[in-house]
């Protein structure tokens, strides 16, 4: 066989690590990946904290950090001027002349990449991990207000992304809502992907377990994850002996939580880890007895899929692209959002069962999980790189994993 030449890929984001959310660890994934499997990475990133652009060599990538400002609605989030960014990434995208550029979002760095790359003729493939109404919690703005800049930013989408080749979203739900909001009639649904067998025991492998029942949450303490109803959930469980909540994550509700989980009489059983390496979130959920995601805005959850690869059962809220990862009673339970009294009574029917029971529920889970294939989902953006279209893979069967490529 012919091997195929390698490619010179631009990934452009408005995020990445340090930062810590979904977006950014799916930029960092695919960067380590591709660079793997033998191609030149570039990534494009707003700077972290203050000072002039910056280009580093890092293991997976070139990465080019841009200069960036503090946003007033929001604890850690940077924003590149849109004339700073059209005229750097310009700069960039002559130096590094890449094969492709792919973008990972429609406001500032993506909006100029997407601009700057068409205007050189250099392939766009465009991912959208983002809905407007993630922006609701950080701006103080009566709800009118927050509709009509809801309205625009969806249109804005539209008209940026539907300039790319090709259009991707992690879930069928994102790219309906896609379609119906930003009239973008082609939007390839393609999960993250999830590398499974990473959380799965080693052979050999003993993970130590209290004597006590847990329950994990992990991601970023934000509005919109409702940890807060997760903790007051913990305070109502009739459980016996009383479960704990590990919270693994930061951010700008962490006071509040400790605050709540205070004055509710639970922080002898609420254990707050924030940022950890990604071996102790990996013995985290091998350890938990059920993971909980109470968010209402996820447009797939990173978190809940290795979770689910751990093979731990899930309580999940009945929102958003959540229901897509739990055949309810099987591998976990929905529980109806904001209402914690039903999200306590389905985190005791969990803890409630035998441990056999337990294992069978996050073996269904686990199975759920392998459905996510990043081996599948890497092999999809490499055609796109290379510059199939969407319709061969917009028919496939969203629950076919794919085979080990040949070498």
């Amino acid at each position: 066989m012919v091997a195929k030449k390698s490619l010179k890929i631009l990934i452009a984001a408005d995020t990445y690590p340090p930062d810590v959310n979904g977006a950014a660890v799916f930029c960092f994934r695919l960067a380590t990946a591709m660079h793997a499997r033998g191609h030149e990475i570039h990534v494009i990133a707003a700077r972290n904290e203050p000072g002039p652009n910056t280009t580093v060599q890092q293991p997976e990538a070139m990465v080019h950090r841009l200069k960036s400002y503090k946003a007033f609605t929001h604890e850690s989030y940077r924003l590149c001027l849109p004339w700073d960014a059209t005229r750097d990434i310009g700069k960039i995208l002559d130096e590094v002349q890449p094969d492709v550029v792919h973008v990972q979002c429609h406001y500032m760095i993506g909006q100029a990449a997407v601009k700057e790359a068409k205007r050189r003729g250099i392939r766009v493939i465009a991912t959208n991990h983002f809905m407007p109404e993630n922006l609701e919690p950080f701006l103080p703005f009566p709800q009118f207000v927050l509709d009509f800049i809801s309205k625009n930013s969806w249109r804005d989408m539209g008209k940026i992304m539907g300039k790319a080749d090709v259009v991707t979203t992690p879930t069928p739900l994102a790219a309906k809502a896609m379609k119906d909001y930003a009239r973008l009639n082609e939007v390839l649904p393609l999960s993250n992907g999830i590398d499974s067998s990473h959380y799965e025991l080693h052979e050999g492998e003993v993970i130590e377990k209290p004597d006590y029942p847990v329950v994990l949450f992990a991601g970023r303490l934000a509005v919109e994850k409702n940890v807060d109803q997760l903790i007051e959930a913990i305070s109502l469980s009739r459980t016996t002996p009383q479960p704990r909540l590990v919270v693994i994550g930061g951010g700008e509700q962490r006071p509040h939580l400790e605050k709540k989980a205070a004055d509710l009489g639970v922080s002898d059983r609420v254990d707050f880890r924030g940022h950890v390496s990604d071996e102790e979130l990996r013995e985290a959920y091998l350890a938990c007895d059920v993971f909980c995601q109470p968010g209402t805005a996820e447009l797939q959850s990173l978190v809940t899929l290795e979770a689910l690869s751990a093979s731990r059962p899930v309580v999940l809220a009945n929102a958003m692209a959540l229901p897509h990862l739990v055949d309810n009673g099987e591998n976990g339970y929905l529980f109806e959002p904001g209402n914690t009294r039903d999200l306590a009574e389905k985190i005791d029917l969990i803890l409630g069962k035998s441990p056999e029971e337990r294992a069978a529920m996050g073996e269904k889970g686990h199975q759920k999980a392998v459905r996510h294939s990043m081996q599948k989902t890497l092999d999809t953006f490499e055609a796109l790189y290379r510059g199939s279209s969407a319709k061969p893979f917009l028919n496939e069967d969203p629950n076919r994993t794919s085979e080990p490529a040949s070498s």
